[in-house]
């Protein structure tokens, strides 16, 4: 009888052992079968590395068979990116100012197997970033810290055209933006006050223009009334008629009360009251 269950234990262990074997070659199988596909996710290029050596030729998005355990895929984004920091730098006249910026960038898709290769973690990070220091310190030791100010958008453009050169083609700065401007207090305190200053300045300015060509337009006037005065005065000299002209003219058709005038050669003429 004891023997009879000693058998059945050993059978018992055997299956046990085929079933474990089973399952173990199944699970190494299905790790392997995974291990035969990537999926690059939209947005991405896929870099096939085989045993430490980079194919040179990105693969796209999608679906991509590989070899299990001694191949593998790294997926590189090719969307557009931003990234923000700070610049310290100083102005032409020795002001310490500092930019925030926020940078848009993008890697072109025939870039990311050389950029893989020759760069050393995050494109930004080993690339944009040091240059965007380096181009703002330049743009910005060219002019005053008062100019920088009132012309921001100057700066930002001369910081994009020196960075896009300096970056080349191995990525694509999209846009730069210069966020804020950090002034010290005794600076933006002289800037506040001296635009006070110029908008009081301007305001002066403004009310004398005003007054002096009022005061043209009054010499005008007057110059002109004075030449009408002449021209009427020599009319009448050389021309006694003009006067009973100018009555008939004014004559409003009734019976007006008048006086007599005499001239040198003895005639008269009703000049109206009215």
């Amino acid at each position: 009888m004891n023997g009879q269950i000693v058998d059945i234990r050993r059978d018992f262990g055997a299956k046990e052992r085929t079933i474990s074997g089973l399952l173990l070659i199944l699970a190494v199988v299905a790790f392997a079968v995974f291990q035969m596909y990537h999926i690059v996710p939209p947005g991405h290029r896929g870099i096939s590395v085989t045993l430490g050596s980079v194919n040179p030729t990105e693969l796209p998005e999608g679906i991509t068979f590989k070899w299990p355990f001694i191949q593998k895929i790294v997926d590189f984004p090719i969307m557009q990116l931003k990234a923000e920091g700070r610049a310290p730098s100083f102005s032409s006249d020795l002001q310490n100012i500092a930019f925030n910026f926020t940078v848009m960038y993008r890697v072109p898709a025939s870039q990311v197997v050389k950029l893989f290769q020759q760069y050393r973690g995050e494109p930004y990070m080993t690339l944009i970033e040091p240059r965007v220091q380096e181009t703002i310190k330049q743009v910005t030791a060219l002019s005053r810290a008062e100019d920088l100010v009132k012309n921001r958008e100057r700066v930002k453009d001369d910081v994009l055209v020196k960075l896009r050169a300096a970056v080349g083609d191995v990525l694509q700065i999209v846009d730069l933006s210069l966020t804020n401007i950090d002034l010290s207090d005794q600076l933006e305190q002289a800037i506040e006050q001296k635009v006070v200053r110029e908008q009081e300045a301007f305001a002066k300015s403004f009310e004398l223009d005003k007054e002096k060509k009022q005061a043209e337009i009054t010499i005008v006037r007057a110059e002109a009334e004075a030449k009408s005065v002449s021209i009427k005065g020599e009319a009448l000299k050389s021309s006694p008629e003009v006067i009973q002209l100018e009555i008939a003219q004014r004559w409003d058709g009734k019976a007006p009360l008048s006086v007599s005038v005499g001239h040198s050669g003895g005639a008269n003429i009703l000049l109206p009251l009215k």
